[in-house]
């Protein structure tokens, strides 16, 4: 992270710059300041800054301007806190730390929490550590929350590695780690499992902030011993009860916009409608691939969202700033234009559109127009976070069979479907009557059901799943495998024809993990994600353009749905309802265990 004094040792020259005693190093004059404590917008206001840090705002700086000062006239424009990412997961944008900060830092995001839980359920707490690492030389803020649940369903699924409550103790004490990851075994929470209790109590006792996950529509008891458990925040509503039941409970509201996720519009009608205090919700992104990144934006395209659902800019603007900077108990580093805080702005000439024009952090201008100021090195990741796609064997169309139970005589089942919900994380359960052929049960383009096969990829066991999904719209033979199924990350395979999903496996295990969509025997699109099968090392317009590709392939096989690759991935989540697939079996989410595929 670029250099920047702690507060402590800087207090002495902010107050001399303020006093005139000292000259700033940057003056921003003429602005019209964005003030999050107070909800005004303060024209012809003049910003000095610091060794990295605000030292005066007011009507005239012209006492902190030397012979070095640099200047920059903003009248006319607007001066809006940098904006912080409450709840974020970096490999969802399926490139590093570094890549992922070189294509938001134009966007004026400044300040990302970011959980780490994708490659910690590959890797373990190394893989965290190289991470954490990571972020130590951006010139923007990371800070970590370590994940509490790998495996995030223990009992439903089995990951690449496990998480311990010794190994979370000790990793919250590490640089740029704010916390505990979002606590996604929520019946582990309600009914005191100690893995969870240890895990939360660590946090606690290191005054650092829990982040929540309760994926459930239900707000009775297990909602309730859920936030007595302690999780402060929750990412997950997708109704406005959902948001008011959280704040009421006194957890911080998480509105997400992400690529796939669209849960804003519907709860910020708590504030809009029913007049909720806006203090206690934050915006965030949670999953955002590389190619939103590159063609929308990041928290400015979720501001500009919450705005146009009817709240007002300096609203939206705190509930993307200063309301997560006080949620992670750093109110006097980030969020705000005011004295002391670390200088990260952005300048724009209109507060409800966001034009990201001009973009400072830690007192520095990192970028300007669109493009980057700042030069960011390049991380490289060890050997042992590559090549780890350890399929047993060569997989066959047979090993995609799904026979009929011994029992059965007909020429017709019931089995359960997993039934895609677009720009949503939940699914449905539908119970699907499909064909029979040579004891066989067979895929139904005319109901739009195809099958989903999940391949053990970390332990060599051989271990595959089978069953059915509806949702994508497939209409041809094809197709599509992934190495991204959030959030054990197995292999995730869904198609109709066994041909083409067995070459797609094959060739993903041959280049150590990724996305590929096949059709016909033949390759349409294909994006290499050699870092622990979760990520690329190329540039973000690299992995956008290639991501893009898939989706785009995906849409010459029948499917239309918004983000289907993130649709895809999430087949796998075990903590989110209402059914999934995980190496185990098929899962019911809503009651926690296993189900049979046969009704």
């Amino acid at each position: 992270m670029s250099k920047i004094k702690n507060l402590k040792n800087s207090r002495v020259d902010l107050v001399d710059v303020a006093m005139g005693r000292k000259f700033a190093d940057t003056v921003v004059s003429q602005g019209t300041w964005v003030n999050v404590y107070s909800g005004e917008l303060i024209p012809n206001t003049d910003i000095a800054i610091k060794s990295g840090r605000f030292a005066y705002i007011g009507n005239s700086a012209k006492h902190t301007i030397g012979k070095d000062t640099q200047t920059i006239n903003a009248k006319g424009k607007f001066l809006v806190p940098g904006f912080c990412d409450g709840h974020m997961h970096i490999e969802s944008g399926m490139v590093t730390v570094t890549e992922f900060s070189r294509a938001v830092m134009p966007h004026g995001t400044t300040t990302m929490f970011v959980d780490p839980h994708e490659i910690a359920n590959v890797l373990g707490i190394e893989g965290i550590r190289l991470m954490h690492d990571e972020t130590l030389g951006l010139p923007i803020n990371v800070f970590l929350q370590i994940p509490s649940c790998v495996p995030s369903a223990p009992g439903l699924e089995t990951a690449g590695a496990s998480l311990e409550a010794d190994e979370i103790s000790e990793a919250l004490t590490w640089q740029n780690v704010c916390g505990l990851g979002e606590v996604m075994n929520f019946p582990g929470v309600a009914y005191n499992d100690k893995k969870m209790v240890n895990a939360i109590s660590a946090t606690w006792e290191a005054k650092k902030t829990i982040g929540g996950h309760y994926a459930s529509p239900d707000l009775g008891l297990m909602f309730h011993g859920y936030v007595a458990g302690g999780p402060q925040d929750d990412h997950e509503g997708t109704r406005k009860e959902d948001a008011i039941a959280r704040v009421r409970q006194g957890m911080k509201s998480m509105l997400r916009l992400g690529s796939a996720w669209y849960d804003v519009a519907s709860q910020i009608k708590a504030i809009t409608e029913d007049g909720l205090d806006p203090r206690n919700f934050i915006l965030c992104t949670d999953d955002s691939h590389s190619g939103t990144l590159i063609e929308e934006g990041h928290m400015n395209r979720v501001v500009r969202h919450a705005i146009s659902q009817g709240l007002k800019p300096i609203t939206a603007i705190q509930m993307a700033t200063i309301n997560t900077a006080q949620h992670f108990n750093m109110e006097y580093e980030l969020g705000s234009i005011a004295p002391g805080r670390r200088a990260d702005m952005i300048i724009t000439s209109d507060l409800s559109q966001l034009p990201i024009e001009t973009v400072f952090a830690h007192g520095k201008v990192i970028a300007a127009n669109g493009k980057l100021e700042s030069t960011l090195k390049h991380f490289s990741y060890p050997k042992f976070a590559r090549n780890t796609v350890k399929v047993k064997n060569e997989v066959r169309s047979t090993d995609f069979n799904v026979n009929m139970p011994t029992k059965e005589n007909s020429n017709l089942v019931k089995v359960r479907t997993i039934g895609i919900v677009e720009n949503q994380a939940p699914t449905k359960l539908l119970i699907s009557k499909l064909k029979v052929k040579n004891k066989i049960v067979q895929m139904d383009r005319s109901q739009d059901i195809c099958q989903i096969s999940l391949i053990e990829r970390h332990n060599f066991t051989g271990d595959i799943v089978n069953g059915f999904v509806s949702g994508f719209g497939y209409n041809i033979d094809c197709a599509v495998a992934s190495t991204i199924a959030h959030d054990s990350h197995h292999m995730l395979v869904v198609g109709t024809d066994k041909k083409d999903m067995a070459l797609a496996a094959n060739n993903l295990s041959d280049i150590g993990g990724g996305l590929i969509v096949i059709s016909k025997g033949e390759t349409l699109a294909i994006l290499e994600l050699p870092i622990a099968g979760l990520m690329s090392d190329k540039v973000a317009e690299t992995v956008a353009e290639k991501a893009n590709s898939i989706v785009m392939a995906m849409k010459a096989c029948g499917c239309h749905l918004n983000n289907a690759i993130m649709q895809h991935s999430l087949l796998a989540l075990a903590v989110i309802p209402e059914i999934r697939i995980s190496n185990l079996g098929i899962i019911d989410v809503n009651n926690f265990k296993h189900v049979d595929l046969f009704v």
